[in-house]
């Protein structure tokens, strides 16, 4: 315990995935923790926009960190999901080659993911892939399975890690962006926004931040490139033609775009890849959709007949290096964990694990707590598993969640209330959207829009 009372013993800076993992692993020991974030809500950064695939590891750069934390977190993030409700589907995967070096890779790519630990992956024949995705254009021939890929959520992903992390005593601060850091002899003041947090340890897991704040302790040691990924999300009556994960064989020619379902019932393609300067460019553009319109329509173009519902984009923390950036600095109590791509949704809670066991000969207690809290469990909001409008003994219980607000999404009134009284509850429009599924339809709000956001008011 610190002598003085006012200086934490850990500060978690970032909510994203990574952060709220570990706010939720230091939450179960001892130590006082505090997690703070620059948005209004957690995930609302790069988390939120992630592909929201369950990795296997089976592509990951055999021997890196990464390879190794994707692989167990694939384990931990899968048994945590079951245990608090995280919508998963393990849909599989399909790697299609198109071209003869593409099929020449197979060979290679099976060797690479069993480098890996990975032993389930099997190469097909062009007429097995379309036995399994019947929809694919013509001219595939050959492919590579992975049937351990999987879709998941990953708003409720870290929903629940940071659920779980205040529900064992740490102090969320959200809408705090972190403008400066003091070094004192006994401690760190991470100057925000909203006010100060003094505390003996600073964890950087600031994603596209995290180059910034290394500046801050002295480092020039990498450079975050702000790499944009814009997506299309199809009409859920796409989701039958998309049985699994459908994936480019790596080539020349680049990496590709992938197929896939996703948890809420939709189908997206995506995502491109374009290097930025602009660390808040996230607006989607008019190359990005010529590229997947192309790219998509050769690779399925019955599926370009459909109605596309949405586009998005997100942005990913690339560094100049092909692995993870985990470092401790014990001489001045700090921590990076940076370069965490979007493989950081499955190697989050490995990732925590990880730096428990970096900072095991530091000054930090890290003895477990004893009689923690049990573990959320989260409001379901994937199509794999009954939600609230269809189930008729929760409804009797309950008649509110059998009155339905937003039609194409069927969000029930139930849903909104319950996230309004969560233990952290939305701010905006766009958290309790990540919440409940509500404006996230073919109307994209059109209906319901005005609704809601009187519902939202009304609970600030």
């Amino acid at each position: 315990m610190n002598a003085q009372a006012d200086i934490r013993d850990v500060v978690v800076i970032g909510a994203g995935i990574v952060g709220s993992a570990i706010a939720r692993a230091l939450g179960g020991t001892e130590l006082t923790v505090t997690l703070v974030e620059g948005r209004d809500d957690v995930g609302d950064g790069t988390s939120k926009a992630n592909t929201a695939l369950l990795h296997t590891g089976f592509d990951a750069t055999p021997g890196t960190l990464e390879s190794r934390l994707v692989a167990r977190g694939y384990d931990l993030l899968g048994e945590y999901a079951e245990r608090v409700g995280v919508p998963v589907e393990r849909t599989g995967a399909l790697l299609v080659a198109w071209t003869d070096e593409e099929r020449d890779a197979l060979p290679k790519l099976k060797d690479k993911a069993e480098r890996n630990g990975y032993h389930a992956c099997e190469i097909v024949t062009g007429d097995e892939v379309y036995r399994r995705v019947p929809d694919l254009g013509p001219g595939a021939l050959a492919g590579l399975t992975v049937p351990g890929e999987s879709i998941i959520c990953s708003w409720t992903t870290n929903l629940a890690l940071a659920t779980e992390a205040v529900e064992r005593g740490v102090d969320l601060r959200r809408g705090a962006m972190v403008t400066d850091v003091v070094r004192h002899d006994d401690h760190t003041a991470v100057v925000t926004t909203t006010g100060e947090v003094k505390a003996r340890w600073v964890i950087n897991a600031a994603g596209l931040g995290a180059d910034h704040l290394d500046g801050r302790f002295g480092y020039d040691r990498f450079t975050v490139t702000p790499r944009r990924g814009e997506l299309l999300v199809f009409d859920k009556l796409t989701r039958p033609m998309v049985p699994c994960i459908v994936l480019a064989v790596p080539s020349s020619r680049g990496k590709g775009v992938l197929v896939s379902p996703t948890i809420y019932g939709n189908v997206m393609v995506g995502p491109t890849s374009e290097n930025l300067t602009d660390r808040t460019a996230t607006g989607t553009s008019e190359e990005g959709f010529a590229f997947l319109l192309s790219k998509g329509r050769a690779l399925m173009p019955t599926l370009f007949d459909e109605e596309v519902t949405a586009a998005y984009a997100g942005l990913r923390a690339a560094i100049d290096r092909d692995d993870y950036l985990v470092d401790v600095d014990r001489d001045q109590r700090y921590v990076l964990v940076g370069g965490i791509r979007s493989t950081g949704l499955t190697a989050g809670m490995a990732l925590a694990e990880h730096l428990l066991e970096l900072l095991a000969d530091s000054d930090l207690d890290l003895t477990p707590r004893g009689a923690l809290p049990p573990a959320p469990r989260m409001p379901n909001i994937g199509e794999a598993t009954t939600r609230p409008y269809q189930d008729a003994e929760r409804i009797a219980a309950d008649p509110e969640y059998g009155r339905i607000v937003c039609f194409c999404e069927r969000v029930t009134a139930g849903e909104i209330r319950d996230a309004f009284a969560s233990t952290i509850p939305p701010r905006d429009l766009d958290g309790l959207r990540r919440r409940t599924r509500v404006l996230n339809g073919r109307c994209q709000g059109f209906y319901c829009g005005a609704h809601t956001q009187s519902l939202l008011e009304a609970s600030l």
